[in-house]
């Protein structure tokens, strides 16, 4: 049973409130910069879009970390959301004008480090706030051998079951897509699996695979097996915090054909900090399965290389 946590709620919301909406954001802005060049037409047009959306980032910025006070609210909220709504919109005319379509490596990196890497450090403010270090948040010293190997069992042993699923999952979609139409299903990969194909330096494929493989793996189970999980068990909803956190994690990665796999495999993250008290386990298990497609994915595109 996984011992109780000392996250307070105000300071819960105001870290997912970072890390969500405006990490989505700073992402949103930094990828429309990348993607802009300067002899387009309406460049100075641009350049004024672009600083308010980040005027407008780092308002809300300021907002969020300062403390909040109960008497000001909903001045602060008002404030707030303000500031989020006219900085996503112009973020969204900013991305208009940019207007290349599709995912380089470099845009995919920057969104992971806008989010993910971002999220790390507003959990390290998080922790700072609760007067607690990364072991005892997270249980990093509890029989950590033991734990990383229970996570890379784990991992070796869902992979196949993982891909069972996901093939079933691509065959109803596509089912459910021929029988209605006007739905417009149909099976497709996740985009940062498709960016991924499109890296064929060994620079572009290392950079990929260190976020993949550690990056995102500790950021993502820092967040809803470490944080999020166990304050929605403590506030009264034991299985609202073990699905709820389970289908979020899922529907975050955007692709249907994924969906119930990730779903599987958030439950069974989440019941290996339940057994071990260490978050090193579901970390180790999400980094290693992680790495096994990374490596499967270039190992089939080589393959089928070869053959074309």
């Amino acid at each position: 049973m996984l011992s109780p946590k000392p996250w307070k709620t105000q300071a819960v919301l105001r870290l997912f409130v970072s890390i969500f909406p405006l990490s989505f954001l700073l992402g949103s802005i930094l990828m429309a910069g990348l993607q802009f060049h300067p002899d387009k037409a309406h460049a100075t047009l641009f350049y004024v879009e672009f600083g308010g959306a980040l005027f407008c980032l780092i308002a809300s910025l300021v907002l969020v970390v300062a403390p909040w006070n109960p008497e000001r609210f909903l001045l602060r909220l008002a404030l707030l959301l303000i500031f989020f709504y006219t900085g996503f919109f112009l973020a969204a005319l900013v991305g208009k004008q940019a207007g290349t379509p599709g995912m380089s490596v470099r845009q995919m990196l920057v969104g992971v480090l806008s989010f993910q890497g971002a999220a790390l450090v507003w959990v390290t403010l998080f922790l700072r706030e609760h007067k607690v270090t990364w072991r005892e948040a997270f249980g990093f010293e509890k029989r950590w051998p033991r734990a990383l190997l229970l996570g890379a069992m784990t991992a070796c042993l869902f992979m196949p079951v993982g891909w069972t699923l996901q093939m079933c999952s691509a065959r109803a979609v596509e089912w459910a897509g021929k029988r209605v139409p006007r739905l417009g299903l149909k099976p497709e990969q996740q985009q940062a699996v498709q960016t991924m194909e499109m890296a064929v330096t060994w620079r572009n494929r290392l950079a990929l695979g260190l976020v993949t493989i550690l990056l995102v793996p500790v950021a993502e189970e820092i967040l809803f097996r470490g944080i999020l999980y166990p304050w929605i068990k403590q506030v009264g909803f034991p299985r609202l915090a073990l699905w709820g956190t389970a289908v979020v994690f899922a529907a975050l990665h955007m692709n249907l054909v994924t969906f119930v796999p990730l779903t599987i495999l958030a439950l069974v993250l989440t019941s290996l900090y339940e057994r071990t008290e260490n978050l090193l386990t579901p970390i180790a298990a999400h980094a290693l399965f992680n790495g096994m497609n990374f490596t499967l994915l270039y190992w089939l595109q080589e393959h089928a290389s070869k053959y074309q």
